[in-house]
């Protein structure tokens, strides 16, 4: 029996639901999104605000272009948080040693002891979310997507593109120590 051609009318399909980078994409955007419930009901922090936080918090001293390419939001809506926090005094921008032209953020001790309550709760409402997955399980989809956004690197790579600039300032992450959402 021959095998059938398909037509040139045929409608091409992609079903969301089977894609990978939309499930990636709703998963991740659920996910923040009720967390950012969490903290901008008990801290009225935005996701900006608190993924500027957490990378502080991570790694002391930040320019907003580091945190930007940490966070892959864009400037706007990351200085917007920046200079929310330094107003509510959680943060202080000081002028760099190394390039006048741009400026350190750090926190301050109210920003500390912010973290000190908000830390906690994140890493409770990971727990809680992750409580349905066992322990090899956990580890095995944080090395899946450690696989995968290498993956995404090469490809980046190979065709130019590029989304981020990655250039010697770029913030490094080391797997399950880079802030929790």
């Amino acid at each position: 029996m021959a095998r059938k051609e398909p037509s040139s009318n045929a409608k091409p399909e992609l079903n969301l639901e089977q894609f990978l980078p939309y499930r990636l994409n709703s998963l991740a955007d659920r996910a923040s999104q009720a967390l950012a419930r969490e903290y901008a009901e008990r801290h009225q922090l935005s996701v900006a605000q608190w993924r500027v936080l957490a990378w502080l918090s991570y790694l002391d001293e930040l320019t907003a272009k580091q945190i930007c390419q940490a966070t892959r939001m864009d400037k706007a809506r990351i200085s917007r948080a920046v200079q929310s926090l330094e107003d509510r005094g959680l943060i202080q921008r000081t002028p760099s040693a190394r390039d006048q032209r741009v400026h350190d953020l750090c926190l301050t001790e109210e920003g500390k002891m912010l973290l000190t309550r908000l830390i906690p709760e994140a890493r409770q409402w990971e727990s809680d979310l992750v409580a349905t997955l066992s322990v090899g399980e956990y580890r095995d989809l944080l090395n899946l997507m450690d696989k995968l956004e290498r993956q995404l690197d090469r490809l980046e790579q190979a065709d130019g593109s590029r989304p981020q600039d990655r250039s010697d300032d770029r913030v490094e992450m080391s797997g399950s120590d880079s802030p929790a959402e």
